[in-house]
């Protein structure tokens, strides 16, 4: 099902339309002439491949798909802004953001250069406001322009969510979740529970989308995203999303079957901070952890000698030297079932709530809901 905005005067044709029941009141309210608020919505309906309204003598009735479809179109409605802006301004302007060149956004599109200029140079007169500034031979988005492109955005991960859910009152189950994923989400909750949900919902894809809590959080806000799995953060930080605890992980020093500490060494008489670590960055809740064990166990803590949060380098890491890290045993399950790495419990015990992270004013589509439970189940057999 083709998932892209659609056209912008259409969505407001719907939308005044089930608002006010009647041609003659919708297209007074979003000034339009009658003929073309009864072509958008044909055009829609067709897009949609059914019927949005009954024609009856006292009004339009909508059906079961357009009040599916209606508190989306005007939850999009309201984050695009105006009726006057285009979708084709639209694409173009968040090409723009993603790429950061116009030359990039128009290959991105399959436009010309020219285009997408003329199209964002449109936007910001329709909306009256300066969206981008140039740096050199780049862009940027102005404050306003970032504001813009993650309403944007938001309003188009509603209307793919209104779409899917008209799709599946249909019959004719389409769409794809997004799933942003942090390394530990990685190690079996995630793909337990996507196999769980590919029997379940067959005809839903999925996309998983790798990364740390930093690269992964704006895609979540922009819409780009529609849920956020790994360890959750202080919640004062985030007060625009909602955080759901799954289980808890208890993390572990990490090291290669052969280092010194694998031999059974008594934690308490050894100074950790005399061994090299490799760590996530400081802004992280491991790297957090890490150092208040250090501080409660009384160690020296040293400067970390490499900062990373890949687990395949860290692996590669760990096998090749005698540097320590700190883990859960899942993402590492395999090398140490074959004897490669060992592992030892931290000297003061590490725990880290693992969850779901969402937008607050997030409404899952019914089969987004399937995979939320999943998840849930899923997590009950983890911990």
């Amino acid at each position: 099902m083709n998932i892209d905005l659609p056209n912008v005067r259409h969505l407001a044709a719907f939308a005044a339309t089930v608002r006010h029941g009647k041609v003659t009141a919708a297209a007074d309210a979003i000034a339009l002439t009658q003929p073309a608020l009864t072509q958008a919505i044909a055009h829609l309906e067709h897009r949609l491949d059914c019927r949005l309204f009954d024609r009856e003598p006292g009004g339009m009735r909508p059906t079961q798909a357009a009040l599916l479809l209606a508190p989306r179109a005007e939850h999009a409605m309201a984050l695009i802004g105006s009726p006057r802006v285009t979708s084709t301004q639209i694409r173009a302007f968040l090409a723009l953001a993603r790429k950061g060149s116009y030359a990039e956004a128009a290959e991105h599109l399959g436009l010309a250069t020219a285009s997408v200029h003329r199209a964002i140079a449109d936007l910001s007169l329709a909306l009256g406001e300066r969206l981008v500034e140039r740096r050199g031979r780049r862009v940027s988005l102005t404050r306003k322009g970032e504001a813009r492109a993650r309403s944007f955005g938001l309003a188009m991960a509603e209307l793919r969510s209104g779409f899917a859910e008209v799709a599946e009152w249909r019959g004719k189950e389409g769409g794809r979740i997004v799933i942003g994923a942090m390394p530990l989400s990685r190690a079996r909750w995630l793909p337990r529970a996507i196999l769980a949900f590919a029997q379940a919902r067959p005809g839903i894809a999925i996309a998983v989308i790798e990364g740390s809590y930093t690269e992964l959080v704006g895609p979540l806000r922009d819409g780009e995203i529609d849920l956020l799995l790994g360890a959750l953060r202080p919640e004062a930080q985030i007060p625009d999303l909602v955080q759901s605890p799954a289980f808890l992980d208890r993390p572990q020093i990490v090291m290669r079957s052969g280092h010194p500490l694998a031999r059974g060494d008594d934690f308490p008489a050894v100074d950790l901070g005399a061994h090299p670590w490799i760590l996530p960055s400081a802004d992280t809740p491991l790297r957090e952890y890490w150092r208040a064990m250090m501080t409660a166990a009384r160690y020296t803590v040293p400067d970390v000698a490499i900062e990373c949060g890949s687990v395949l380098t860290i692996r590669e890491l760990l096998l090749e030297t005698d540097m320590l890290s700190l883990l859960s045993p899942d993402q590492l399950r395999v090398e140490i079932e074959a004897g490669l790495i060992a592992y030892a419990a931290p000297p003061h015990p590490i725990e880290r709530t693992i969850g779901i992270t969402t937008r607050r004013d997030w409404r899952p589509t019914p089969a987004q809901g399937t995979m939320l439970s999943i998840l849930a189940g899923e997590a009950q057999d983890t911990s």
